[in-house]
């Protein structure tokens, strides 16, 4: 695996959640619909953290991620690569990671809460 940064969100992201490097380099860009997040619960920083699970379905505008019904499989999940700055009302484009193996557990560490799907195409999830 390539060596991944593990700094502040400005310097670099914290990819300790990134288990493996499957799926990093394959990484569409997509920009986060501000308007879709709330600032106390996902940027009270001013950005919208690395790890933040999102709706990917439409990469112009992505949401925040909501778990489909039971048994039926998180198709369009996808997690922020790097912390997207929201200024304005407007929130920076970042990579999304679609595919590849996730740390829960360590996005926990970095304050998201996010509970695996039984099942989401492409996504390998560890504790």
């Amino acid at each position: 695996m390539p060596e991944l940064i593990r700094n502040s969100p400005w310097s670099g992201a914290n990819h300790k959640w990134v288990r493996s490097s499957h799926g990093v380099h394959e990484s569409p860009t997509g920009t986060p619909d501000a308007s879709t997040f709330t600032e106390a619960t996902h940027y009270p920083k001013g950005y919208l953290p690395e790890g933040t699970p999102v709706d990917a379905s439409d990469l112009a505008k992505l949401k925040p991620y909501v778990a489909p019904a039971p048994g039926v499989p998180a198709v369009n999940l996808g997690f922020l690569l790097s912390p997207s700055r929201v200024v304005g009302g407007a929130a920076t484009p970042v990579a999304v990671l679609r595919h590849g193996t996730v740390g829960v557990s360590d996005l926990a560490a970095l304050n998201i809460t996010f509970e695996a799907p039984a099942f989401a195409p492409g996504f390998i999830f560890e504790d």
